[in-house]
């Protein structure tokens, strides 16, 4: 059971700010990818954790939503901001990668990887702490060889086990997914304040034949700060018009003075907040487009720990990617049953080939000289002793399997036969 759950994912889900930190160069990233590592600690123990499946649940409803609301405001005629546009016009992209991260992230594969015991993302798994800086440093702009780059710099702290490298584009996707609801919940509260702000103007000015109202009358259930999204608005709309609504600028006026800032400068800074949140959701479009571009296959390979061992076996790379990764899947399977690290498996395995090959025996069987032999073939039970596997009570139908050989596959075969001819057998018994 994971201390404080509740609060922890409560905590990690409550802001509303963008993901977006101080951009960094390559070089910049590197180092910060360095510390990452050294910072980030373990739990020892292996569980579920905290889900991100509910939160990526409740993005694709809140995005939804959005979509649908300014979908409606486009129909009824109403100006929309660039974002908005945006979010409109691929939203079928943003569907796709929410349906993508569902299908790559079942529940089995994501509670073996390893979690974080402390800080923000405590309870979640490392990678995503990973994806999320990588995210915030680059303000959702995601380039193949700079995240190569930053993954390569964390790994010469800390390496990450096959797993993790298969899930930094799932996890990138999720990070994207949730840094879009964050700017989307800021263009609907930004929208709302304007139209607030709108109808406040139209009772000042009198639009539509009715009697303008004095600012007390307008304002006196109004508490709090103005945000800056409604004071800018009131400044558009109260503006160069007559006389008379001088009052309402001078207590606008005052009012924004009273929270320590004043028109141009609220004016200002909504347009910096509007500027980079467009800039940043049309790079979140775009990085999700390129994310779903990028050979997944090639990059992990490149940066996978275990595969810089295994190609130094002469014919490894020779080898077709399926082969490769059934090599992958058996160093996953024995690293998480013995509690030694994938890449020392594999050197294991190597190790054990090697010195079959230096038997000098003429009858010396050629495979054992192959690390498969010790990964996939007869020679595992070998490999396992060495490294101290235990066998989980899930492995009991692979070693009954591999006892029985083409057996396994006849007697279950038979069985169901002869249990399907016998129930109308039994049948046409009842009828004499």
């Amino acid at each position: 059971m994971w201390p404080f759950r509740s609060e922890q994912q409560q905590s990690l889900w409550q802001s509303t700010d963008p993901i977006r930190e101080e951009l960094f160069s390559t070089e910049r990233m590197a180092v910060h990818a360095r510390s990452l590592a050294q910072a980030q600690k373990l739990v020892l123990k292996r569980g579920a954790g905290h889900p991100l499946v509910a939160r990526l649940a409740d993005n694709e409803r809140f995005l939804r939503e959005t979509y649908d609301a300014t979908a409606a405001a486009v129909a009824e005629g109403r100006t929309i901001t660039p974002a908005n546009e945006e979010l409109i016009d691929n939203y079928h992209v943003i569907e796709k990668q929410i349906h993508q991260i569902r299908s790559d992230l079942p529940a089995g594969y994501y509670r073996v990887l390893p979690k974080l015991a402390s800080g923000p993302f405590a309870g979640y798994p490392r990678v995503f702490g990973l994806g999320w800086a990588y995210v915030a440093h680059t303000d959702s702009n995601i380039d193949r060889d700079g995240l190569a780059s930053f993954v390569r710099a964390y790994q010469e702290v800390e390496l990450l086990t096959i797993g993790e490298l298969w899930a930094i584009s799932i996890t990138l996707r999720i990070v994207l997914i949730e840094n879009l609801r964050r700017l989307a919940q800021r263009i609907i509260s930004s929208r709302n304040e304007r139209e607030i702000a709108d109808r406040a103007a139209d009772r000042l000015l009198g639009v539509r034949g009715q009697a303008p109202e004095s600012v007390e009358a307008v304002f006196k259930s109004h508490q709090g700060a103005l945000s800056t999204s409604m004071a800018v608005q009131l400044v558009y709309r109260l503006r160069d018009q007559d006389a008379f609504i001088a009052p309402a600028l001078a207590w606008l006026d005052k009012r924004l003075l009273e929270q320590g800032t004043n028109i141009d400068a609220i004016v200002t800074e909504e347009h910096t907040i509007q500027g980079s949140g467009n800039v940043t959701v049309r790079d979140i479009i775009n990085s999700l487009r390129r994310i779903a571009d990028i050979d997944w296959k090639d990059f992990f390979e490149e940066l996978s720990p275990v595969d810089a061992e295994l190609s130094l076996q002469p014919g490894y790379t020779d080898m077709d990617f399926a082969t490769r990764n059934l090599y992958r899947g058996a160093i996953e399977q024995l690293s998480r049953g013995s509690g030694v690290a994938e890449r020392q498996v594999a050197r294991q395995a190597m190790a054990l080939a090697k010195s079959a090959a230096d038997v000098q025996a003429g009858s010396q069987d050629a495979r054992q000289s192959q690390t498969g032999f010790y990964l996939i073939g007869e020679g595992r039970k070998a490999l396992e002793n060495t490294i101290g596997y235990r066998t989980g009570l899930h492995q009991v139908p692979r070693l009954i399997s591999g006892a029985l050989g083409i057996w396994s596959y006849i007697i279950p075969i038979t069985v169901v036969a002869l249990v399907l001819l016998a129930l109308p057998l039994l049948d046409l018994v009842s009828y004499g």
